[in-house]
């Protein structure tokens, strides 16, 4: 497959993007002829997301939470207080469909790889990647048994990714440092939130996952990520929708608006250096990563401008492992004599996307759970032919 005329922020002028095998096998700005060619006017080709924190199983929850608090514990006890009737009625779906609705809420946005946290899915065949090389420990606060978690042997080479410093007061400010003395074995900790985190604290983190839409909604304030960048790597996660909207871009646009990275910065969190901070070979369209790349409209701008202007409405392709899992409607004159999979017809707000599966049959099986159950595609719309 060849992906024809697209911009790629960094990168002088459009390319045209080789892939074979699931891989990326050519990036150049000659042509190249492949049995199936794709052409695009207009458009942006980058990275597919890496969304590092996630809760996939979290997804059809709506934001619970109705004030500001001084940390996670004092909103957990209190949504489970006010809301339990909500949390019984999205608990009662089997947590196969949550997880499912959870891919597809990130394949909407372009994320090709997520960062679970919690137990290992149960869900087979994902459309997207779900990583799982590491040891999911909640928090300190919650998880009863973390030091002993922390200190399994067993674990010692895979990194810890925990849930610290999500609060304003000297509670969370706290906890970040039992964390790091308890840490006895010296294993690679990955922080997520670390909104009360300092930078001295930040010296002992291999990582720090920046969440700053859930920041603001539960705390009203963020993580100094300006500072802690000095002493650790910054990634970006979107949460669930717990505490978030379903649309990634408004959690990046946010992000940037605070300018506690710089447009650089917070690409590269999205892509190269999540990548690597995972081990994953992905993060860059060159020759020999995997061929999780995004392809939407620039809508007239270049790199990075173009980039922080996408909305899941302009998305005109996600291709993850070399498969097409999404595509825009005005390129099924292009496709329809080489797709194979099963594709439903669906509406993003402005154009019909076809994905990849059968959605439709996902929400109506989540419906005879939870009939009030909402979700960011209308229904119903008509399945691909």
């Amino acid at each position: 497959m060849v992906l024809n005329n697209v911009l790629i922020p960094g990168t002088e002028g459009a390319v045209n993007i080789g892939l074979s095998n699931g891989l990326i096998e050519t990036v150049a700005p000659t042509p190249m002829y492949d049995v199936e060619q794709i052409t695009f006017v207009d458009a942006l080709a980058f990275p597919g997301l890496i969304n590092s924190h996630d809760h996939l199983d979290f997804n059809l929850f709506p934001q619970l939470g109705n004030k500001t608090y001084q940390n996670y514990t004092q909103w957990g006890n209190y949504i489970h207080e006010v809301y339990a009737d909500e949390i019984a009625s999205v608990l009662k779906i089997p947590v196969a469909l949550r997880e499912q609705w959870g891919v597809y809420k990130n394949l909407l946005c372009g994320v090709t790889t997520v960062v679970n946290h919690g137990e290992k899915p149960v869900i087979d065949n994902a459309l997207i990647n779900i990583i799982d090389r590491y040891q999911s420990i909640h928090s300190v606060q919650f998880e009863k048994n973390w030091k002993k978690r922390l200190n399994n042997p067993m674990k010692i080479g895979r990194p810890a990714v925990i849930h610290v410093g999500e609060g304003t007061d000297d509670i969370a400010h706290n906890e970040i440092s039992e964390l790091i003395k308890w840490n006895m074995l010296g294993r690679k900790l990955i922080g997520i939130h670390g909104v009360a985190m300092d930078v001295k604290q930040a010296k002992h983190f291999r990582a720090l996952v920046w969440c700053p839409e859930s920041n603001y909604y539960l705390l009203n304030k963020t993580a100094p990520i300006d500072e802690l960048k000095k002493q650790t790597i910054i990634l970006f996660g979107a949460d669930s929708t717990l505490t978030g909207h379903w649309d990634m871009w408004q959690h990046i646009r946010l992000a940037r608006k605070t300018a506690l990275l710089s447009g650089d910065e917070l690409y590269q969190a999205l892509t190269n250096a999540a990548a690597k901070t995972w081990k994953l070979n992905k993060g860059q369209i060159s020759a020999g990563f995997d061929a999780d790349i995004v392809v939407a409209k620039a809508k007239h701008k270049t790199g990075l401008t173009a980039f922080y202007d996408i909305t899941p409405d302009d998305i005109l392709m996600v291709i993850q492992d070399g498969e097409i899992r999404l595509f825009d409607e005005s390129l099924y004159h292009q496709l329809n004599n080489t797709l194979t999979a099963r594709y439903s017809k669906i509406f993003t707000g402005g154009h019909f996307k076809y994905v990849q599966g059968d959605i439709h049959r996902l929400m109506d099986e989540i419906k005879s759970y939870k009939a009030n159950a909402n979700f960011p595609v209308p229904q119903p719309a008509q399945p691909a032919a």
